[in-house]
């Protein structure tokens, strides 16, 4: 399991756009790495919608937003419009990603197991290192959270 402090996984994906990104395209900004389990679900539409409305103020922090899903690229692109999303969403289509940083396991829902996304927020410093993570992720305030969690650390 991941902590803060190691070094984030490298990784490369494919966006909404269909272009190709990888964490180093990042550069000098600190990144949201947050991780969702499915387009145009109630908690996850949730997430990113307050996401995509604390964007700018992130912005202004040094943040810049990247979502993960195994969704497909055309979801993520009908999520996007259906919602003005207007950040990066990687299709994680073969949960590689999701298996990098351990938030692809087994869940439990009317006592049926079954693989998924564990819905988990990580921040990445300007030179890959994990910085925080969010496991408790409120979906409707995740922006306020994570710019209350950035204010307290200056």
């Amino acid at each position: 399991m991941l902590k803060v402090g190691d070094k984030a996984p490298m990784f490369e994906g494919v966006t909404q756009e269909g272009k190709s990104v990888k964490l180093s395209d990042f550069g000098s900004r600190k990144v949201i790495l947050y991780f969702y389990p499915k387009d145009n679900t109630s908690g996850c539409t949730l997430e990113a919608k307050s996401l995509r409305d604390g964007k700018a103020a992130l912005a202004q922090m040094g943040f810049e937003i990247v979502g993960v899903s195994p969704d497909s690229v055309k979801s993520h692109q009908n999520f996007c419009t259906k919602h003005e999303l207007n950040f990066t969403l990687i299709a994680d289509t073969d949960k590689s990603i999701a298996e990098a940083y351990g938030v692809w396991k087994e869940k439990s829902m009317y006592g049926r197991k079954y693989m998924g996304i564990v819905r988990t927020t990580f921040i990445i410093d300007e030179v890959g290192t994990i910085i925080h993570i969010f496991d408790k992720v409120n979906t409707a305030n995740h922006w306020q959270q994570i710019a209350e969690w950035a204010e307290a650390q200056q």
